[in-house]
């Protein structure tokens, strides 16, 4: 094992070479790191500003070993990377953050909620569906209308459904391929908000001010931050995300979705253990962005402040909306970030835009 807070100069290595690595790769390469994506799609978004790609599935056991043998501390981008590579890698010697344990719970929505609920950060009442008798026993308990959602992977409203009348139940499990799934009740709120946390190697906590995110169809459109919330709310925020990450002996970012039930009550829709395009704001709305904040946690930095300094309205460019390029490049209060995406397909992430607001 390397010994901590790693200098510059050192290695780090990020499973996955989408958008949110080439984010940290730039974030790592600012502070004097080298990185090697490991990726199974050959000039990725991150490779291309990286020292360097092993292009290899993720659960490959040569390529985690090279990695192992190359980087001094290996981290990842996105949740669905699986748990058991993080511990193939743990176990051969390599410095993993964060841990195999926050990637596992994550990974399994049903897994996930109990946790939350263990550490006292609420969510909406949920049953976990096996069969299409725990579906209809589900729906008995918790009443509709109530969504369901496979219990693993799905993002971006995929691998959901509402279901609005017990006799579409069936069709709405054959939606969802049949596969394990959890109901959620249904969440009559205010707005979603969401709190971007660290947590350093020492056991420090920080705590970005509460973002709100506007969805359409499924999918993050804009963040607003600061958020318009009261101290209380944010107090509450920062209770529940110290929480989460003490509980899981986290290390790094995380993203943690809100929803505003109104008189101060908070739930957990879910939590991400990864950099978030929620707290994309913080790029230029704070001194030290989530980025630098999640490299700075990995290699036992001490964490960076979390205040802001700006107001900031975030923007996804989905799809072709990225052509816009030259319009947003001319915007006096706009600051662009685009993926390095080659294929535009419609509803994919390809850049996004922060607008100036005013001082924070």
């Amino acid at each position: 094992m390397p010994d901590l807070p790693l200098p510059p100069g050192s290695t780090l290595g990020i499973l996955g070479g989408g958008q949110l690595g080439r984010m940290l790769s730039q974030a790592a390469s600012r502070l004097g790191f080298d990185v090697v994506i490991l990726d199974p799609q050959p000039d990725s978004p991150a490779a291309r500003v990286s020292r360097a790609q092993i292009t290899a599935p993720y659960d490959d056991p040569d390529a985690l070993q090279a990695l192992g043998r190359l980087c001094d501390v290996v981290t990842f981008e996105f949740e669905n990377v699986p748990a058991a590579s993080v511990e193939t890698l743990a176990e051969a010697g390599a410095l993993v953050a964060p841990g195999p344990t926050a990637l596992a719970v994550a990974q399994d929505r049903v897994d996930e909620k109990t946790y939350l609920n263990a550490v006292g950060a609420p969510t909406v009442a949920f049953a976990a569906v096996t069969t299409l008798d725990d579906l209809t026993a589900a729906i008995e308990r918790l009443g509709l209308p109530a969504l369901l959602k496979t219990r693993r992977e799905g993002y971006d409203g995929k691998g959901q459904v509402w279901i609005r009348d017990a006799a579409d139940a069936a069709a709405a499990f054959d939606a969802i391929g049949r596969r394990p799934a959890v109901l959620e009740a249904a969440a009559v709120f205010q707005r979603e908000l969401s709190v971007i946390a660290a947590r350093g190697r020492d056991g420090a906590v920080a705590v970005y001010p509460l973002g709100e995110n506007v969805h359409q169809n499924g999918v993050l459109k804009t963040t607003t931050a600061p958020a318009a919330v009261d101290p209380a709310t944010q107090a509450r925020a920062e209770q529940i995300a110290a929480a989460v990450l003490d509980g899981l002996d986290y290390i790094g970012v995380m993203g943690i979705e809100l929803f505003d039930m109104g008189d101060g009550e908070l739930l957990v829709n879910e939590v991400a253990p990864r950099v978030h395009n929620t707290g994309h704001w913080t790029q230029d709305g704070c001194v030290c962005d989530q980025f630098e904040q999640h490299i700075r946690a990995v290699v036992g930095w001490p964490l960076g402040p979390s205040n802001a300094h700006a107001r900031i309205e975030m923007t996804n460019l989905l799809g072709d909306e990225v052509e816009q390029w030259r319009t947003l490049a001319a915007e006096p209060n706009a600051r662009l970030h685009l993926y390095g995406k080659h294929d535009a397909r419609p509803g994919r992430k390809m850049a996004h835009v922060n607008r100036l607001l005013g001082a924070a």
